[in-house]
Protein backbone atom coordinates (compact mmCIF):
# COMPACT_ATOMS: atom_id res chain seq x y z
CA UNK A 1 0.00 0.00 0.00
CA UNK A 2 1.37 3.42 -0.97
CA UNK A 3 1.94 6.13 1.63
CA UNK A 4 -0.83 8.22 0.01
CA UNK A 5 -3.34 5.44 0.57
CA UNK A 6 -2.20 4.92 4.16
CA UNK A 7 -2.83 8.62 4.83
CA UNK A 8 -6.23 8.50 3.10
CA UNK A 9 -7.25 5.51 5.22
CA UNK A 10 -5.99 7.18 8.40
CA UNK A 11 -7.90 10.44 7.87
CA UNK A 12 -11.11 8.87 6.63
CA UNK A 13 -14.15 9.41 8.80
CA UNK A 14 -13.87 11.89 11.67
CA UNK A 15 -10.67 13.54 10.37
CA UNK A 16 -11.89 14.19 6.82
CA UNK A 17 -13.24 17.69 7.47
CA UNK A 18 -9.94 18.81 9.03
CA UNK A 19 -7.95 17.15 6.23
CA UNK A 20 -10.01 19.13 3.71
CA UNK A 21 -9.10 22.33 5.59
CA UNK A 22 -5.44 21.46 5.10
CA UNK A 23 -6.11 20.70 1.45
CA UNK A 24 -7.88 24.03 0.89
CA UNK A 25 -5.37 25.99 2.99
CA UNK A 26 -2.39 24.62 1.09
CA UNK A 27 -3.82 25.30 -2.37
CA UNK A 28 -1.22 27.95 -3.25
CA UNK A 29 1.73 25.78 -2.23
CA UNK A 30 0.21 22.74 -3.92
CA UNK A 31 -0.48 24.62 -7.16
CA UNK A 32 3.08 25.94 -7.17
CA UNK A 33 5.20 23.15 -5.71
CA UNK A 34 3.29 19.90 -6.12
CA UNK A 35 2.17 20.60 -9.68
CA UNK A 36 5.84 21.13 -10.58
CA UNK A 37 6.78 17.85 -8.86
CA UNK A 38 4.06 16.09 -10.88
CA UNK A 39 5.41 17.68 -14.06
CA UNK A 40 8.91 16.57 -13.11
CA UNK A 41 7.78 12.98 -12.57
CA UNK A 42 5.93 13.02 -15.89
CA UNK A 43 8.87 14.52 -17.81
CA UNK A 44 11.59 12.26 -16.48
CA UNK A 45 10.06 8.84 -16.04
CA UNK A 46 13.54 7.59 -15.08
CA UNK A 47 15.03 8.31 -11.63
CA UNK A 48 18.52 9.68 -12.25
CA UNK A 49 20.87 12.38 -10.97
CA UNK A 50 19.29 15.05 -13.15
CA UNK A 51 15.86 14.20 -11.70
CA UNK A 52 17.19 14.71 -8.16
CA UNK A 53 18.86 17.99 -9.11
CA UNK A 54 15.60 19.44 -10.43
CA UNK A 55 13.66 18.11 -7.44
CA UNK A 56 16.19 19.77 -5.14
CA UNK A 57 15.62 23.11 -6.87
CA UNK A 58 11.82 22.80 -6.56
CA UNK A 59 12.08 22.05 -2.83
CA UNK A 60 14.31 25.07 -2.25
CA UNK A 61 11.83 27.29 -4.11
CA UNK A 62 9.11 26.09 -1.71
CA UNK A 63 11.26 27.28 1.24
CA UNK A 64 11.74 23.77 2.62
CA UNK A 65 15.22 24.94 3.66
CA UNK A 66 18.67 23.87 2.49
CA UNK A 67 19.46 21.41 5.31
CA UNK A 68 16.02 19.77 5.06
CA UNK A 69 16.28 19.49 1.28
CA UNK A 70 19.69 17.83 1.49
CA UNK A 71 18.42 15.39 4.11
CA UNK A 72 15.35 14.58 2.01
CA UNK A 73 17.36 14.04 -1.18
CA UNK A 74 19.77 11.72 0.68
CA UNK A 75 16.85 9.70 2.12
CA UNK A 76 15.23 9.43 -1.31
CA UNK A 77 18.47 8.27 -2.95
CA UNK A 78 18.96 5.64 -0.24
CA UNK A 79 15.39 4.37 -0.71
CA UNK A 80 15.70 4.33 -4.50
CA UNK A 81 18.92 2.30 -4.24
CA UNK A 82 17.58 -0.03 -1.55
CA UNK A 83 14.38 -0.81 -3.47
CA UNK A 84 16.11 -0.69 -6.87
CA UNK A 85 13.59 1.87 -8.12
CA UNK A 86 14.17 2.66 -11.79
CA UNK A 87 11.21 4.81 -12.89
CA UNK A 88 9.47 7.80 -11.28
CA UNK A 89 6.11 6.08 -10.77
CA UNK A 90 5.13 6.53 -7.12
CA UNK A 91 7.85 9.09 -6.39
CA UNK A 92 5.28 11.63 -5.11
CA UNK A 93 4.18 9.10 -2.50
CA UNK A 94 7.80 8.35 -1.54
CA UNK A 95 8.61 12.09 -1.23
CA UNK A 96 5.60 12.65 1.03
CA UNK A 97 6.55 9.65 3.20
CA UNK A 98 10.08 10.98 3.71
CA UNK A 99 8.81 14.51 4.48
CA UNK A 100 6.70 13.13 7.35
CA UNK A 101 9.66 11.00 8.47
CA UNK A 102 11.91 14.09 8.60
CA UNK A 103 9.31 16.13 10.51
CA UNK A 104 8.88 13.38 13.11
CA UNK A 105 12.61 12.76 13.54
CA UNK A 106 14.53 14.13 16.52
CA UNK A 107 12.77 14.77 19.80
CA UNK A 108 9.20 13.53 20.16
CA UNK A 109 6.79 16.27 19.15
CA UNK A 110 3.10 16.92 19.68
CA UNK A 111 0.76 19.66 18.55
CA UNK A 112 -1.17 19.38 21.81
CA UNK A 113 -0.92 22.29 24.24
CA UNK A 114 0.40 21.62 27.74
CA UNK A 115 -2.96 22.15 29.42
CA UNK A 116 -3.76 20.27 32.59
CA UNK A 117 -6.80 20.07 34.84
CA UNK A 118 -6.85 21.67 38.31
CA UNK A 119 -4.41 24.48 37.54
CA UNK A 120 -4.32 27.86 35.89
CA UNK A 121 -2.62 27.19 32.54
CA UNK A 122 -0.69 30.18 31.21
CA UNK A 123 0.11 30.59 27.51
CA UNK A 124 2.51 33.37 26.52
CA UNK A 125 2.14 34.49 22.90
CA UNK A 126 5.18 36.17 21.33
CA UNK A 127 6.01 37.40 17.83
CA UNK A 128 6.74 40.54 15.83
CA UNK A 129 4.06 43.05 14.92
CA UNK A 130 2.00 42.22 11.86
CA UNK A 131 2.22 38.42 11.94
CA UNK A 132 -1.36 37.93 13.15
CA UNK A 133 -0.49 37.35 16.80
CA UNK A 134 -3.57 39.04 18.29
CA UNK A 135 -5.91 37.38 15.80
CA UNK A 136 -4.33 34.02 16.66
CA UNK A 137 -4.98 34.65 20.36
CA UNK A 138 -8.64 35.35 19.60
CA UNK A 139 -9.02 32.20 17.51
CA UNK A 140 -7.22 30.11 20.12
CA UNK A 141 -9.50 31.48 22.84
CA UNK A 142 -12.54 30.52 20.74
CA UNK A 143 -11.12 27.03 20.18
CA UNK A 144 -10.37 26.44 23.87
CA UNK A 145 -13.78 27.75 24.88
CA UNK A 146 -15.40 25.37 22.40
CA UNK A 147 -13.50 22.55 24.13
CA UNK A 148 -15.18 23.54 27.41
CA UNK A 149 -12.34 25.58 28.96
CA UNK A 150 -12.83 28.91 30.70
CA UNK A 151 -10.47 31.43 29.15
CA UNK A 152 -9.12 34.88 29.99
CA UNK A 153 -6.92 37.19 27.89
CA UNK A 154 -4.21 39.61 29.02
CA UNK A 155 -3.54 42.64 26.78
CA UNK A 156 0.22 42.74 27.36
CA UNK A 157 1.05 44.38 24.01
CA UNK A 158 0.71 47.87 25.44
CA UNK A 159 2.97 49.68 22.96
CA UNK A 160 1.45 48.97 19.54
CA UNK A 161 -1.32 51.41 18.71
CA UNK A 162 -4.66 49.61 18.59
CA UNK A 163 -3.38 46.30 19.97
CA UNK A 164 -5.41 46.53 23.20
CA UNK A 165 -8.59 47.49 21.36
CA UNK A 166 -8.07 44.67 18.87
CA UNK A 167 -7.82 42.12 21.69
CA UNK A 168 -10.91 43.59 23.38
CA UNK A 169 -12.87 43.14 20.14
CA UNK A 170 -11.79 39.48 20.05
CA UNK A 171 -12.80 39.15 23.71
CA UNK A 172 -16.27 40.45 22.91
CA UNK A 173 -16.53 38.23 19.85
CA UNK A 174 -15.64 35.07 21.78
CA UNK A 175 -17.26 36.01 25.09
CA UNK A 176 -13.93 36.04 26.94
CA UNK A 177 -12.82 38.56 29.57
CA UNK A 178 -9.81 40.74 28.69
CA UNK A 179 -7.59 42.24 31.40
CA UNK A 180 -6.04 45.52 30.22
CA UNK A 181 -4.54 48.82 31.29
CA UNK A 182 -3.89 52.09 29.46
CA UNK A 183 -1.71 52.15 26.32
CA UNK A 184 1.97 52.46 27.26
CA UNK A 185 1.55 50.66 30.61
CA UNK A 186 4.13 48.19 31.89
CA UNK A 187 3.31 44.83 30.20
CA UNK A 188 4.45 42.85 33.24
CA UNK A 189 2.02 44.83 35.43
CA UNK A 190 -0.87 44.02 33.08
CA UNK A 191 -0.01 40.32 33.09
CA UNK A 192 0.42 40.35 36.89
CA UNK A 193 -3.13 41.74 37.23
CA UNK A 194 -4.41 39.15 34.75
CA UNK A 195 -2.84 36.24 36.66
CA UNK A 196 -4.39 37.51 39.91
CA UNK A 197 -7.81 37.88 38.25
CA UNK A 198 -7.61 34.48 36.53
CA UNK A 199 -6.72 32.74 39.81
CA UNK A 200 -9.55 34.51 41.61
CA UNK A 201 -12.09 33.44 38.98
CA UNK A 202 -10.73 29.85 38.71
CA UNK A 203 -10.03 30.27 35.02
CA UNK A 204 -8.63 27.27 33.13
CA UNK A 205 -6.44 29.11 30.59
CA UNK A 206 -4.90 32.58 30.57
CA UNK A 207 -3.48 33.68 27.19
CA UNK A 208 -1.07 36.63 27.41
CA UNK A 209 -0.32 38.94 24.49
CA UNK A 210 3.15 40.55 24.44
CA UNK A 211 4.90 43.35 22.57
CA UNK A 212 6.45 42.48 19.22
CA UNK A 213 9.28 44.94 18.81
CA UNK A 214 12.46 43.40 17.45
CA UNK A 215 14.37 46.63 16.81
CA UNK A 216 16.21 46.29 20.10
CA UNK A 217 16.76 42.65 21.06
CA UNK A 218 18.12 43.60 24.49
CA UNK A 219 14.90 45.44 25.39
CA UNK A 220 12.80 42.58 24.09
CA UNK A 221 14.78 40.06 26.13
CA UNK A 222 14.53 42.16 29.29
CA UNK A 223 10.79 42.62 28.79
CA UNK A 224 10.12 38.93 28.20
CA UNK A 225 12.33 37.92 31.12
CA UNK A 226 10.40 40.28 33.39
CA UNK A 227 7.06 38.86 32.20
CA UNK A 228 8.38 35.29 32.73
CA UNK A 229 9.53 36.21 36.21
CA UNK A 230 6.19 37.74 37.19
CA UNK A 231 4.21 34.74 35.92
CA UNK A 232 6.61 32.22 37.49
CA UNK A 233 6.46 33.96 40.85
CA UNK A 234 2.66 33.65 40.92
CA UNK A 235 2.37 30.15 39.41
CA UNK A 236 5.13 27.58 39.74
CA UNK A 237 6.26 26.22 36.38
CA UNK A 238 4.43 28.87 34.38
CA UNK A 239 4.22 29.94 31.62
CA UNK A 240 3.35 26.44 30.50
CA UNK A 241 3.54 27.32 26.81
CA UNK A 242 5.48 30.03 24.97
CA UNK A 243 4.03 30.11 21.48
CA UNK A 244 5.74 32.06 18.71
CA UNK A 245 3.48 33.41 15.97
CA UNK A 246 5.17 33.50 12.56
CA UNK A 247 3.82 34.72 9.22
CA UNK A 248 4.23 31.88 6.69
CA UNK A 249 4.16 34.33 3.78
CA UNK A 250 7.55 35.74 4.85
CA UNK A 251 9.28 32.42 4.10
CA UNK A 252 12.89 32.27 5.27
CA UNK A 253 12.43 35.54 7.20
CA UNK A 254 10.07 33.64 9.50
CA UNK A 255 12.91 31.22 10.22
CA UNK A 256 15.21 34.13 11.16
CA UNK A 257 12.52 35.49 13.52
CA UNK A 258 12.17 32.05 15.09
CA UNK A 259 15.91 31.88 15.71
CA UNK A 260 15.90 35.36 17.28
CA UNK A 261 12.99 34.69 19.64
CA UNK A 262 14.37 31.29 20.58
CA UNK A 263 17.54 33.05 21.73
CA UNK A 264 15.63 35.35 24.11
CA UNK A 265 12.90 33.04 25.38
CA UNK A 266 12.23 29.31 25.62
CA UNK A 267 9.81 28.88 22.71
CA UNK A 268 7.77 25.68 23.17
CA UNK A 269 5.84 25.79 19.91
CA UNK A 270 5.21 27.67 16.68
CA UNK A 271 1.90 29.04 15.41
CA UNK A 272 2.34 29.49 11.66
CA UNK A 273 -0.19 32.05 10.46
CA UNK A 274 -1.36 32.77 6.88
CA UNK A 275 -0.23 29.38 5.55
CA UNK A 276 -3.12 29.63 3.09
CA UNK A 277 -1.64 32.85 1.67
CA UNK A 278 1.74 31.51 0.58
CA UNK A 279 3.16 29.27 -2.13
CA UNK A 280 6.11 28.55 0.19
CA UNK A 281 4.44 26.21 2.67
CA UNK A 282 7.65 24.21 2.95
CA UNK A 283 8.75 26.65 5.66
CA UNK A 284 6.94 24.34 8.14
CA UNK A 285 9.63 21.70 7.58
CA UNK A 286 12.50 24.20 7.62
CA UNK A 287 11.46 25.56 11.03
CA UNK A 288 10.99 22.11 12.56
CA UNK A 289 14.24 20.72 11.17
CA UNK A 290 16.43 23.77 11.81
CA UNK A 291 15.23 24.68 15.32
CA UNK A 292 13.70 21.41 16.58
CA UNK A 293 10.61 23.35 17.69
CA UNK A 294 7.22 21.78 16.91
CA UNK A 295 4.66 23.65 14.83
CA UNK A 296 1.61 23.43 17.09
CA UNK A 297 -0.96 25.36 15.06
CA UNK A 298 -1.34 26.62 11.51
CA UNK A 299 -3.61 29.30 10.08
CA UNK A 300 -5.48 27.87 7.09
CA UNK A 301 -7.89 30.74 6.40
CA UNK A 302 -9.67 33.81 7.72
CA UNK A 303 -12.45 31.98 9.59
CA UNK A 304 -12.49 31.64 13.37
CA UNK A 305 -12.26 27.82 12.99
CA UNK A 306 -9.36 27.96 10.52
CA UNK A 307 -6.68 27.83 13.23
CA UNK A 308 -5.91 24.11 13.30
CA UNK A 309 -3.52 21.89 15.31
CA UNK A 310 -0.65 20.94 13.02
CA UNK A 311 -0.55 17.35 11.82
CA UNK A 312 2.32 16.35 9.48
CA UNK A 313 0.24 13.69 7.72
CA UNK A 314 -2.67 16.05 7.05
CA UNK A 315 -0.11 18.63 5.93
CA UNK A 316 1.38 16.17 3.44
CA UNK A 317 -2.14 15.20 2.34
CA UNK A 318 -2.81 18.89 1.68
CA UNK A 319 0.44 19.20 -0.26
CA UNK A 320 0.01 16.10 -2.40
CA UNK A 321 -3.77 15.76 -2.70
CA UNK A 322 -3.47 16.04 -6.48
CA UNK A 323 -0.97 13.18 -6.48
CA UNK A 324 -3.37 11.04 -4.46
CA UNK A 325 -6.16 11.75 -6.94
CA UNK A 326 -3.81 10.91 -9.84
CA UNK A 327 -2.83 7.64 -8.14
CA UNK A 328 -6.49 6.69 -7.61
CA UNK A 329 -7.23 7.47 -11.28
CA UNK A 330 -4.28 5.31 -12.39
CA UNK A 331 -5.48 2.45 -10.18
CA UNK A 332 -9.00 2.77 -11.55
CA UNK A 333 -7.75 2.72 -15.14
CA UNK A 334 -5.58 -0.32 -14.34
CA UNK A 335 -8.64 -2.15 -12.98
CA UNK A 336 -10.57 -1.35 -16.16
CA UNK A 337 -7.72 -2.77 -18.24
CA UNK A 338 -7.68 -5.95 -16.12
CA UNK A 339 -11.46 -6.36 -16.58
CA UNK A 340 -10.99 -6.17 -20.33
Amino acid sequence: MSFFKKIKDKISGTNEAVAEKFKDGLTKTRDSFTSKVNDLVFRFRIVDEEFFEELEELLLQADVGFETVMELIDLLKEEVQRKNIKNTTGMQSLISEKLVEIYNSGEAVTSELDIKEDRLNVILMVGVNGVGKTTTIGKMAARLKKEGKTVMLAAGDTFRAGAIEQLVVWGERTGVEVVRQAEGSDPAAVIFDAVKAAKKRNVDVLICDTAGRLQNKVNLMNELEKVHRVIGREIEGAPHEVLLALDATTGQNALIQAQTFNEVTNVTGIVLTKLDGTAKGGIVLAIRNKLDIPVKFVGLGEGIDDLQPFDPEKYVYGLFANGLEMEETDDHEAEIEEDK
